[in-house]
């Protein structure tokens, strides 16, 4: 594996948006980052090369935000809370159509919610996504389109 600057220089960005992904809050999303940082340094020599380093890196931040979770459990509630706060916010501010959207990707089931993000907003591809998922590049498109499909019914239903 090449040194860690150089994997933090050129993996940085990718871990931050898929953690920002899952926050939705730029502060924690950076916190967990180094976070994950740290905890790849720490297992860097577990890391057999079976998979790529991004994802071998959004794996553990997976973990990383897991164990964030854990140790806040109010704060599920309170990113509810404040996405209706925004929603309300964003009618004013911005289209019905994007809050409509935003609110249809929230209500998703999980793993569909995450692919819907980690495409989305994370900006990963169908393999980065099956990698981090544990699952196929052929599930991750299938399961995107499919709730893209899903959310596209829900739209059409409610005008």
């Amino acid at each position: 594996m090449k040194t860690m600057d150089e994997v933090y220089n050129r993996y940085a960005m990718t871990v931050y948006r898929y953690l920002l992904s899952l926050t939705r809050d730029p502060g924690v999303a950076e916190e967990l980052t180094q976070e994950t940082f740290y905890q790849a340094i720490r297992s860097s020599s577990k890391y057999d090369g079976s998979s790529s380093v991004s994802t071998w890196l959004c794996a553990i931040a997976k973990r990383v935000h897991l164990a964030y979770l854990r140790k806040h459990p109010h704060v599920e509630d309170i990113a509810s809370a404040d996405i209706a706060e925004r929603s309300a916010e964003d009618s004013v501010i911005e289209n019905e159509a994007r809050r409509e959207l935003l609110i249809k990707l929230h209500k998703l089931r999980e793993p569909a919610r995450e692919v819907m993000y980690l495409r989305l907003f994370g900006g990963l591809s169908f393999r980065e996504i099956g990698e981090i998922l544990g699952k196929t590049e052929n599930w991750a498109r299938v399961t995107y389109f499919r709730s893209k499909e899903s959310i596209r019914k829900d739209l059409e239903e409610d005008e």
